[in-house]
């Protein structure tokens, strides 16, 4: 079994930032710092473990917001390179990887209300040793035009790292970040920095952007229409990979205008059959889908076939989930088959309940076909 994903922020990486701050700040009360940090540690879920640690650096640091800073500054390890910061690690040299995700926070919790532009350089640096994008949302929320001028001219940064803050940082709904309820009502002000972004020549860069813009999709659909209508075309392949991305959740609900700017508008010319197996399938297995598909038209045709589970609710009604299956160019007048398992296994974002299920294929945004199975309990 994996190891818990809380165990990152552990006794190991309380000792390494005791260390570290201790090294870049001789008056460091190395005892006050661990003793909080580790207090009922083990029993705390990821981001609390994360928040008890920034509590006891803003306990232990100096009152001066810039000389705090300076001093947590001064304990990070080089910046990363490249696309990549999975492989950093704390050193002799300095913190790095998770180790900097108490450190952000820290900054947030003595600097977003005091003196917020000192707060954003130290995310600056610290954000190019892991990531800043969580702890840059109250700055953007208590301070907004300072917030996005300091965006704006990041989208210019050398790094990498700090360019994907600009995206990443704004997004309206990050998981796992503190909702920027301005930016789901308006995300005019993001704009500019994505438009701007969406060409960076770091892949990174621009899967940010690419989940930025899905996650406007979900609360002003029309505007990432109009996205797609303004620069896919004439766009290159990493535009377009990045559009694709951006508009997939738009392509699972079978919005019109999305899936026509990308030739899935028509809806199919032929039959189609679709199969379950086994009609009975419990908790943990598997769901064997088979598509049989037979052209009758004349021209080829580019086809987006997603299928949605009516997942039973504890209450007995239904809730649809639609999930990715096949984006396909079918020939005239062929005859093709496709299968696909769809796992049943508990995931613990969906609780499972026994009952009658049905399943719906949908092919370019309408529903083409319905199969029904029964979900059992192991």
């Amino acid at each position: 079994m994996a190891e818990p994903f809380k165990n990152l922020i552990n006794a190991e990486v309380v000792q390494s930032i005791a260390h570290h701050v201790g090294r870049a700040w001789r008056g460091f009360d190395r005892p006050a710092f661990t003793a909080q940090a580790l207090a009922g540690l083990d029993g705390l879920e990821l981001k609390a473990r994360v928040l008890q640690l920034a509590q006891a650096l803003a306990a232990t640091l100096p009152a001066d917001v810039d000389r705090a800073a300076g001093i947590l500054e001064a304990s990070l390890g080089p910046p990363g390179e490249g696309d990549d910061l999975a492989q950093l690690r704390t050193s002799a040299a300095g913190l790095a990887g998770w180790a900097v995700w108490p450190l952000t926070e820290a900054i947030a919790l003595i600097a977003a209300e005091r003196e917020p532009e000192r707060g954003l350089a130290a995310l600056q640096a610290m954000t190019q040793r892991l990531t800043a994008e969580f702890a840059i949302r109250p700055f953007l929320i208590q301070h907004p035009a300072l917030g996005f001028e300091t965006l704006q001219r990041w989208v210019h940064d050398p790094s990498a790292h700090v360019r994907r803050l600009v995206s990443e940082g704004s997004r309206p709904r990050l998981p796992w970040g503190l909702r920027l309820q301005a930016l789901v009502a308006d995300p005019s002000p993001t704009l500019p920095l994505l438009r701007a972004l969406q060409d960076d020549p770091s892949a990174y860069v621009r899967r940010s952007v690419a989940n930025h813009l899905n996650d406007i999709a979900k609360d002003h659909p029309a505007l990432i229409a109009q996205w797609l209508a303004e620069h896919l075309p004439a766009a290159s392949a990493e535009r377009r990979a990045l559009l694709r991305h951006a508009s997939r959740g738009l392509v699972k609900q079978g919005d019109a205008v999305v899936l026509a700017a990308w030739g899935l508008g028509a809806a199919l010319r032929g039959r189609v059959v679709l199969a379950l197996s086994p009609t009975t399938v419990a908790v943990g297995d598997s769901l064997q889908l088979t598509v049989q598909l037979h052209s009758t038209a004349r021209q080829p045709q580019r086809l987006a076939i997603d299928y949605a589970v009516h997942h039973v609710k504890a209450a007995g009604h239904t809730t649809p989930k639609v999930f990715k299956g096949w984006v396909i160019e079918l020939a005239p007048g062929e005859s093709r088959q496709l299968e696909k398992r769809h796992s049943m296994k508990a995931v613990t974002t969906r609780r499972y309940h026994p009952g009658a299920h049905a399943l719906d294929l949908r092919i370019n945004g309408r529903v083409v076909a319905e199969a029904g199975f029964e979900l059992a309990l192991p």
